[in-house]
């Protein structure tokens, strides 16, 4: 049997004047108008795969929201996935330039766009898009791989550092978790959750806010004040990051299942990831950009 093409892509819209735009390519080998998309280079996650073909075919930098529904059709026989996420532009970008794959790119109206797409299901894509709402990811993530307990020669569990397997691990998270925005990064004060997040602190160029309350040490202490704290972190509009150990994993993935009436024993909540792994919990946002209370997508990315 044929292996399964992989790839990711984007639904590129923003807001103008007229009303919403929609971005499209034109890619000259196929003679056809699409959405930006590519294969995912090996070992790539999907999240910074479609980013990546986002800034490649159209010059653009951007953030992606929530997912929509991925799409499964063949090529030359072939089995093909491609997953999507709704995005918008983010700066930096050096601009559209023609190229071999891509000679044009155009902004149009949602109807244009629908008319001048050559495959019926970017069409469906674009409505998809259009439909969905605003969001600020919360990103729950275990941290990368650590020296095991028994070959630490400290006294303080708190200090066991990352492997060198691990903080490859930590590297190769920071495209997959930035292609969902800036994000305020927070961890618990553990060696091991801070060496983690750190290489995504440095592509951010932000601080690291320690939370002792989700080491496994503090956490088993007092758990109500660490869900408290949860709760808290929960409520803010923005996009953060959260990394804590598997132990606390349950409780975490628990209350904030609590705190959005969502089912705790979903699939994609399950507690057992692995290091690296992480979830992304997409929180509706309003026309001011508050917090509705729910989550309109949850993602799973355990691929370590």
């Amino acid at each position: 049997m044929a292996s399964t093409i992989v790839a990711a892509g984007v639904v590129l819209v923003r807001r103008a004047k007229s009303g919403v735009q929609v971005c499209l390519v034109h890619r000259p080998r196929q003679d056809d108008w699409s959405l930006p998309k590519g294969k995912a280079d090996p070992g790539e996650m999907m999240p910074a795969t479609a980013r990546r073909e986002a800034l490649e075919e159209t010059g653009s930098d951007v953030v992606l929201g929530a997912p929509l529904e991925q799409q499964r059709y063949k090529v030359d026989g072939r089995p093909k996935t491609v997953d999507y996420w709704v995005a918008h532009v983010r700066p930096g970008g050096p601009g559209f330039a023609p190229n071999r794959e891509v000679d044009r790119l155009e902004w149009m109206s949602v109807q244009k766009a629908r008319a001048r797409l050559t495959y019926p299901r970017d069409r469906q894509l674009v409505l998809g898009a259009i439909a969905s709402s605003p969001t600020a990811p919360f990103i729950v993530l275990r941290h990368t791989e650590a020296v095991k307990r028994a070959d630490f020669k400290g006294s303080n569990d708190s200090r066991r550092p990352l492997t060198s397997q691990g903080r490859s691990q930590a590297r190769a998270l920071v495209d997959p978790i930035s292609a969902f925005g800036a994000m305020r990064i927070h961890s618990s004060d553990s060696r091991r959750c801070m060496q983690t997040v750190e290489p995504l602190a440095q592509a951010e160029k932000c601080e690291v806010s320690e939370e002792p309350r989700f080491s496994e040490e503090s956490f088993s202490k007092r758990p109500k004040v660490a869900l408290r704290r949860l709760a808290s972190l929960a409520a803010t509009p923005t996009p953060l990051v959260l990394c804590t150990h598997r132990p606390v994993l349950p409780s975490v993935l628990g209350g904030l299942a609590a705190e959005f009436g969502l089912r705790a024993k979903a699939a994609v909540l399950k507690p057992d990831l692995n290091p690296g792994g992480f979830v992304v919990l997409h929180r509706e946002l309003d026309a001011r950009h508050r917090l509705t209370g729910r989550v309109v997508a949850i993602e799973r990315f355990d691929e370590f």
